[in-house]
C-alpha cells in the first residue's frame, strides 16, 4: 500500500520546478552582462507560467533586486509575498489604480506624454520609467520626438528613475533583422545622449530582453529584462544565438494516466470522431486538457512521454482530459505519469517542440499554463 500511496503523491496534473536550473540560468546570464548591468527578470504572466511568487522569492534569495511585470496586480502579488526592491510595470495602469502605485511603491512605465500628464495630475509623487519607441511602435514616445520626451521631465510629481525601449527583432539573424536591431540600438543611445546634453542625468537605462542579451551581450546598459531565457528555453528551437550560454529548462509539465483500454480497429475515440483506429490499439486517458494549458491545436499532433516512450495524442484535446496512443508503451497502467514538457527516461520534450507542433512559441505555451495545475 505504501508504494501505491507514493505513486499518487501528486495530483491530476502538475508542474515541477527545478530551482537549481533557475540558479544556473541566472549565473549563465549574469556572466554575459557587462560590468554594472543587472538582471531585471520578467516575472509577468505568473513568471511565464512557473509561478511568480515562487520564482520571485527564489530570485530574491539569489540577490536579485529588480523585477518587471505587466500589470499592477502582478506587482502587488509580489509585494504582498515579501518581494522588496524595484518592481517595474511594463504596461498600462488605469488611473483608478494610481493609488496602488503609491501604496505599494511601484514603478510605472510612462507610455507617452499624455499618460505622463495623467500620472502627474494625480498629485502624488510617482516613480516612473519613460518608455521610448524606437521601432516596436507599441508603447513609448517616438525616439525622434526628443522635446516631448524632455517635457516629461518637467512634470513635478514624476520621479523618473529610468528610460527604456524594446527590441522587436533581436531574435532574428537575417540581414534585415540585424540592421533593424542596430538601428533601434542607435536610436535609443541617441535619446539617452540627447537627454544628457540637456542636463538630464541620473536615470537608469535598459533595452535588452532575453534575445537582446543572447545576441547583443556587449551592449552597456544598466538593466537587462530577461524573460524566456531565464526559464531555460528559447522561443523556438530553430532560433540561433550568438552568446555562449547553456540554459536549462526550469519547468516540467506532467499529468496522471487515469485509465488504459483497448481501441479496436476502425473504432473512433474522442469528440467529433476526430481519430479512428487503423489497427488494434491501446489508448490511455491523461488528466490534463486545454483548460490546463495544453493547446487544442495539439489534437492528433502532440506527444507525451510515458515510462520513457513517446506516446502520440490521439483525438481532440478536451478541456480537462486527452487521449494517448500507448500501444507501444510496455507496462503502462493507471497512476503512471505522462510528461508533456520535460524528461522521462532517455527521452525529452522541450517547450519549444510542443509550441512548434501547436504553431506558436514556447513563451505562449508556458504563460498559458492554467492556475489549477499544481506547482511543486
Amino acid at each position: 500500500m505504501g508504494s501505491n500511496h507514493d505513486k499518487y503523491q501528486k495530483g491530476r496534473a502538475w508542474i515541477e520546478l527545478n530551482m537549481d536550473n533557475l540558479t544556473h540560468n541566472v549565473k549563465q546570464l549574469q556572466k554575459l552582462l557587462p560590468k554594472g548591468c543587472a538582471l531585471m527578470p520578467a516575472v509577468k504572466a505568473n513568471a511565464y507560467g512557473h509561478g511568480a511568487v515562487r520564482i520571485g522569492l527564489k530570485l530574491a534569495e539569489m540577490g536579485i533586486k529588480d523585477y518587471c511585470v505587466a500589470s499592477a496586480s502582478e506587482a502587488i502579488e509580489l509585494r504582498r509575498a515579501g518581494i522588496t526592491g524595484q518592481i517595474l510595470i511594463l504596461g498600462y495602469t488605469s488611473p483608478c489604480q494610481f493609488q496602488d502605485l503609491v501604496n505599494y511603491q511601484l514603478t510605472q512605465t510612462v507610455v507617452d506624454l499624455a499618460y505622463a500628464r495623467a500620472l502627474n495630475d494625480y498629485g502624488h509623487p510617482l516613480w516612473v520609467h519613460v518608455g521610448i519607441d524606437t521601432g516596436m511602435h507599441r508603447l513609448g514616445e517616438r525616439s525622434e520626438d526628443v522635446e516631448n520626451i524632455c517635457e516629461i521631465w518637467r512634470l513635478e510629481h514624476l520621479k523618473i528613475t529610468g528610460v527604456y525601449s524594446h527590441l522587436s527583432a533581436s531574435d532574428g539573424n537575417s540581414e534585415a533583422e540585424i540592421t533593424f536591431t542596430r538601428k533601434q540600438i542607435t536610436e535609443f543611445q541617441e535619446v539617452v545622449k540627447a537627454l544628457n546634453q540637456r542636463g538630464i542625468v541620473g536615470f537608469k537605462s535598459h533595452l535588452q530582453g532575453s534575445y537582446g542579451v543572447l545576441n547583443y551581450p556587449e551592449l552597456e546598459f544598466d538593466y537587462a529584462r530577461v524573460g524566456i531565457a531565464l526559464y531555460g528555453t528559447l522561443s523556438m528551437s530553430s532560433d540561433r544565438i550568438k552568446a555562449d550560454a547553456e540554459l536549462r529548462p526550469v519547468l516540467s509539465l506532467k499529468a496522471r494516466i487515469t485509465c488504459v483500454k483497448a481501441l479496436h480497429e476502425n473504432e473512433a475515440a474522442g469528440y467529433g470522431l476526430a481519430f479512428r483506429a487503423d489497427r488494434e490499439m491501446r489508448i490511455a486517458a491523461a488528466s490534463i486538457g486545454y483548460a490546463d494549458g495544453i493547446p487544442r491545436e495539439l489534437s492528433n499532433k502532440g506527444y507525451a512521454l510515458v515510462n520513457g516512450y513517446r506516446a502520440a495524442v490521439v483525438g481532440r484535446v478536451c478541456m480537462d482530459q486527452l487521449l494517448l496512443d500507448v500501444s507501444d508503451v510496455p507496462k503502462v497502467s493507471a497512476g503512471d505519469e505522462a510528461v508533456f514538457i520535460g524528461k522521462s527516461g532517455e527521452q525529452e520534450i522541450l517547450a519549444c517542440e510542443a509550441a512548434e507542433r501547436a504553431g506558436t512559441i514556447s513563451n505562449e505555451i508556458l504563460s498559458r499554463l492554467g492556475s489549477r495545475v499544481e506547482r511543486v
